[in-house]
Parts: C-alpha cells; structure tokens; sequence
C-alpha cells in the first residue's frame, strides 16, 4: 500500500498501561505493516495493535489516548510533540479505511437489501448459512485485521512470537520462498503449525530448531497453504466462535475479544485436518521443494507417509535449497535456541 511504505520505519516514544491497575512504562512505538509495535526500552516486545482496529479514546485532546478496538484496559498515550507519528497514525488510519470502504459498502447494501430474508433464515435455515456469507463478504484488509488481533490474543497464551533483527529477513525469504504471506514462530502452545485469516502462518519452534532441513519447516507452511485452499481460516474461526460472532462480524466489520480468546485457547491445541497427499503434493512441486523430508519428520518410519515419499515431485532433480545453510543456521537461532 503506497500510503503505507513512508512511515514503516518511524518510531516515537510514548507511554503504555497494560490494565487499569497497572503501572504505566516508558516505551517505543513503531508503524509497520498496518502495525502498531510496542517494545520496552530494551527492545523486547509488549504487543502488536492492528491500525485497522485502533481507537482515539479523546480525539482533538493531548496527549493522544489510544487503546485496542474490544479492549479499553490497555491503554497507549504519545505526547502532543511527537506530531510525526500522530500525523502518520491519522493518515495510515484513514488510508486503510478507504482501502476498505468499497466493500463495506458493498456489505453494507447486500445487508440492508436481505434484511428481512436474513431473520427468517436465521429461525429457518442452517447457522452455518450466515458463516458462510460472512466468510464471502469479508474484505482482504478485514482479515488481515482479525488475524493479526487473533495472533495477540495466542501470544497471550503462547508468548510473543519469535523475532530478532537478524532472523527477520530469513523469515521474510522463507515465506517467499513457500509462497506464504506471512510467518511467525510461536515459542509454546502450538502443536505444530496454524494458518490464521489473513494468511498469518503460525510455526512451533520445533519445526526449526529440531530439523537439519528447512524442508520440514517449507512442508509445514506448504500443508497450511494447502488447509487453507480447501477451508477458509476464517470459517474455522466462525464455525468455532458460533452464529453469533458471524453476525457480529457482518454487522459491524469486529468479532470479539472473548471468540478471539476461546479459539485461542482451544482451536489451536486440536489436531490439524488431513490432506489428500495429490494436494499436497502439487504444493511441493509448485515450490519446488521436496516432500520426503517432511514426510519423515511426520512419521519416521514413513510407513504412513508412503505416498509423500515415494511421488516426491523433486525425485532425481536439481533443486535449490529452501534456505542456503546459513540462513538455515541463523533462523534456528530465532527463539534464542
């Protein structure tokens, strides 16, 4: 997004409350990707707000209140002289609001239009009919939106995900690589890997720091994708939070804190859906990328992978590596393992 790409790297001091009773601290706030950051001063992480979702709690006032749509506990106050970043907030929030003010509309008449049919479908038809017109209608930016509000109510149960200055481009390259749009590794609380609304990728550190072969890691991210193509991530988060959220959702563009956090808690820990290994396997040969050492990390004895193994699409080929081996090497680094 054009408006977006001149203040990635702007930064302000600014002061944090995590909850009404907590003290607040000195802290570093900077724009990223349609990203609030927040870090302490010695560059630790204290959370990621989505632009998409951030409210003023006293516009026209200094110093600027801010605080998480769903979520006024926590609290975010930058001083009327960093006019840098308020500027850049307020252009960066109006920006993605036009982004999205097409389909809203859009949402907005096909709402107003079956207004009535909707309530008879609700007493008459199956819930899951209002799940899937949400899942049709929702905007890429909205997803984008609740995806990354879903990834900070994980960190609440998982911890922050993984990040250091020298293992961030390799992150970077390894979703290129995999096609993927975003990836974050999880230090706990996941068994093995989960693909969020909005194409966030979610790694256990395990598929990193327990594997010679950045392929086990490209497989996981490539299983996702292949999840995501036969079920949309948000219709698992809806068919999880219920009728209810998905009308929420179509209603007022939000799902709320307490679905975010139930599908954080439990949805995260089930097993991940099968896939046919043809699907799968036509991800591997998109990539480029060999199926076998996959395989094996998933069975060991690859009795019940045979199919991956044996049809690997890069048998026999030249292939570049995912990851040249010292990339490799430094990524395993990235949860401080």
């Amino acid at each position: 997004m054009t408006a977006l790409k001149q203040y990635q790297r702007l930064e302000a001091a600014a002061l944090w409350r995590a909850g009404p009773e907590a003290q607040r601290r000195d802290v570093i706030v900077s724009l990223g990707d349609a990203t609030l950051t927040i870090t302490d001063m010695n560059d630790r992480p204290l959370g990621h707000w989505s632009l998409a979702a951030l409210e003023r709690i006293n516009p026209g006032q200094l110093p600027a209140l801010f605080h998480p749509a769903g979520d006024d506990a926590e609290t975010l106050e930058i001083a009327g002289d960093e006019t840098a970043m308020l500027d850049a907030i307020s252009k960066l929030r109006n920006a993605l609001e036009r982004g999205r003010s097409r389909p809203g509309r859009l949402r907005a008449v096909s709402v107003l239009g079956s207004l009535g049919l909707l309530a008879t479908v609700l007493a008459l038809w199956l819930p899951g009919a209002v799940q899937r017109h949400a899942v049709k209608v929702v905007p890429d930016i909205q997803r984008k939106a609740i995806g990354q509000a879903l990834l900070g109510r994980i960190e609440r149960v998982s911890g922050q995900a993984c990040n250091t200055a020298s293992s961030a481009p390799v992150l970077a390259r390894l979703a290129g690589r995999t096609g993927a749009q975003r990836l974050a590794v999880l230090p706990a609380g996941l068994a093995s890997s989960h693909i969020l609304p909005g194409g966030i990728i979610l790694l256990n550190r395990a598929l990193i720091e327990d594997h010679e072969d950045p392929a086990v890691a490209a497989g996981a991210i490539l299983a996702e994708r292949t999840r995501a193509e036969a079920s949309d991530p948000l219709a698992a988060l809806l068919q999880h939070s219920g009728t209810v959220e998905a009308f929420r959702l179509l209603t007022t563009g939000l799902i709320s804190r307490a679905a975010l956090d139930s599908y954080a808690e439990e949805a995260l820990t089930l097993p991940r859906p099968a896939l046919q290994d043809e699907d799968l396997l036509a991800q591997f040969a998109e990539a480029s990328i060999p199926s076998t050492p996959y395989a094996y990390a998933i069975d060991i004895t690859g009795e019940t992978v045979l199919g991956l193994i044996e049809a690997d699409p890069m048998s026999g080929q030249m292939q570049d590596p995912v990851l040249p081996d010292r990339d490799w090497v430094l990524l395993q680094s990235i949860c401080g393992g």
